[in-house]
């Protein structure tokens, strides 16, 4: 009878949460309850009470809006993870080549750069368990490798020019994610810096960049906000509160049972001169919303790009007593103008709408999306005309660059040609390629994708069964060499330098870069 105590306990629970006023054990959650309860002790086949718990629980969720969610007990802290900024590991990067696990890199600092751990290493046993050749899940090896810091895990490696397997014993520890993916300087006076989602030390991340880039030079700033979902609604308040001035609204929530909360700028902001570009697109979500909405109501920089996403509900997070929880929405946001930028979510297909942009032409050509002028607004400002009801729309919009992707290079990518081939050249150059670039601006600048090596990845692509296309080969040969270029500098240093290469394609980046070199231009943008 515990399972059926435990789904009393939660209803209960789910009664005194703040979601509405009601007398406790009303008609509805006693009906759930008893059917819960007649299940448990009366139906005719063994039934896992937990699982039609979750089920109803789920279903529940599904009836409400499209960000109302409920995360088992077992995935809870591995969705948490990347916003609250570490998880408990040895700190490794690694990729799986043909049933081999391949180290990519260690992350400076963690319990396997301590012991001795190397890019190009191949590890081959976990805990006596050999984990080469066998088909390992990508899932199965994190699994084996986190644990609670302190403990020790038994590894066996093998490395080039070591005729034997090297063991190592590597005690867990906290292992940072970081929410920054890349920080530098585009050329003598504008700074880059771009962050991948919102989390627990992004501010921090974010003032130590800002602060290097200043000591660099720094007058201008582009932040690329580019495919970030988002994240605490805290972090994107704090963030925001670096461009804005004193007692400048940034946001406010409300909801039916939410009182309205207002969150204003303090004077602790390291950029509220200079100018500012934030780049967006369809994928950038919730609280790079939130503050790319504050940037532009404020007039305080241009965004470019294309619209986007179009989220704008508040999740609150609920712990359930056996550890699983609830992400609930509680209230919606809106901007500075008073704009709520949630798209609509009842009647459609929800899932479906990035792919239903992409159908109707909008992330090709700005004239395809229209605002209805009931939802129309003035920036608080210059008084430029500004849009709520689906996403931001950019103030200078960038369409998708389709002029070199092709069916074959969809499949070299989607296969893992690309990736297999970039792994393997690294394994087999790292020592030459560190020789003869000591330094990545040596890379940046002396390095080329050769027709050698574009063969050889076509012949990975034949041996993938992909059928080859030399007219689309050709068409794609260009991003070919910028993605291996990518990859290499990727593996061979870090993010930033991917980053610093593949940036070649970011159109919404050099037509940044552009507007922030025409004084004129910029300004004329925000109406001043």
């Amino acid at each position: 009878m515990k399972k059926t105590r435990l789904i009393a306990l939660i209803l209960t629970m789910i009664n005194c949460w703040p979601t509405k006023a009601q007398q406790d054990f009303s008609v509805n959650t006693r009906k759930l309850q008893y059917v819960l309860g007649a299940i448990d002790r009366l139906y005719v086949d063994t039934v896992d009470i937990n699982k039609v718990t979750e089920n109803a629980i789920v279903s529940v969720l599904e009836e409400l809006d499209p960000h109302s969610v409920y995360i088992p007990q077992k995935e809870l802290q591995q969705a948490n993870e990347p916003l609250e900024g570490s998880f408990e590991g040895i700190g490794i990067q690694f990729q799986m080549l043909e049933d081999t696990l391949f180290v990519i890199q260690t992350i400076a600092g963690c319990p396997a750069e301590r012991v001795g751990i190397r890019a190009g290493d191949r590890m081959i046993e976990i805990e006596d368990s050999i984990i080469a050749g066998v088909k390992i899940q990508n899932s199965d090896i994190m699994r084996r490798l986190r644990g609670k810091k302190g403990t020790t895990v038994r590894v066996k490696m093998l490395r080039a020019g070591v005729p034997e397997l090297i063991e190592f014993h590597v005690v867990r520890d906290k292992i940072p994610i970081y929410s920054l993916d890349a920080a530098y300087m585009v050329d003598k006076t504008i700074g880059y810096i771009k962050i991948n989602n919102f989390g627990a030390t992004t501010l921090d991340e974010f003032q130590k960049a800002l602060s290097t880039l200043k000591k660099e030079g720094m007058k201008s700033l582009i932040l690329d906000l580019q495919g970030n979902g988002g994240g605490y609604l805290n972090a994107a308040i704090n963030l925001a509160d670096e461009f804005l001035g004193k007692n400048k609204l940034i946001v406010y929530t409300q909801g039916i049972h939410q009182p309205k909360t207002t969150a204003t700028a303090t004077n602790q902001g390291d950029f509220e001169q200079g100018n500012l570009i934030v780049l967006i697109d369809e994928t950038s979500a919730s609280a790079s919303e939130i503050v790319s909405g504050a940037v532009q109501d404020w007039d305080r920089g241009v965004l470019v790009g294309r619209r986007t996403f179009g989220k704008g509900l508040v999740q609150r997070q609920f712990i359930l007593p056996d550890g699983s929880a609830i992400r609930l929405t509680t209230a919606r946001y809106y901007t500075p103008t008073g704009r709520c930028i949630q798209k609509p979510y009842k009647g459609i297909d929800y899932q479906k709408d990035l792919e239903t942009r992409y159908k109707h032409g909008e992330l090709m050509h700005k004239d395809s999306i229209h605002f209805p002028d009931s939802l129309k607004y003035a920036t608080l400002t210059s008084e430029r005309t500004v849009y709520g009801g689906g996403g931001i729309m950019p103030d200078v919009f960038v369409p998708v660059d389709t002029t070199m992707t092709t069916t074959y290079h969809r499949n070299i990518i989607a296969k893992g040609v690309l990736n297999k081939f970039c792994v393997q050249y690294v394994d087999m150059h790292r020592t030459e390629l560190k020789t003869q670039f000591p330094a990545f601006e040596d890379f940046l600048s002396g390095f080329s994708v050769s027709d050698d090596m574009l063969d050889e990845l076509v012949s990975m692509g034949n041996e993938a069964n992909i059928e080859y296309s030399e007219s689309e080969f050709q068409r794609s040969k260009r991003l070919f060499s910028i993605q291996i270029k990518a990859l290499i500098a990727r593996d061979i240093w870090s993010m930033q330098e991917y980053y610093r290469v593949i940036n070649e394609l970011n159109n919404p980046l050099q037509k940044a870069i552009e507007i922030m070199k025409d004084k004129n231009l910029y300004a004329s943008i925000l109406g001043k």
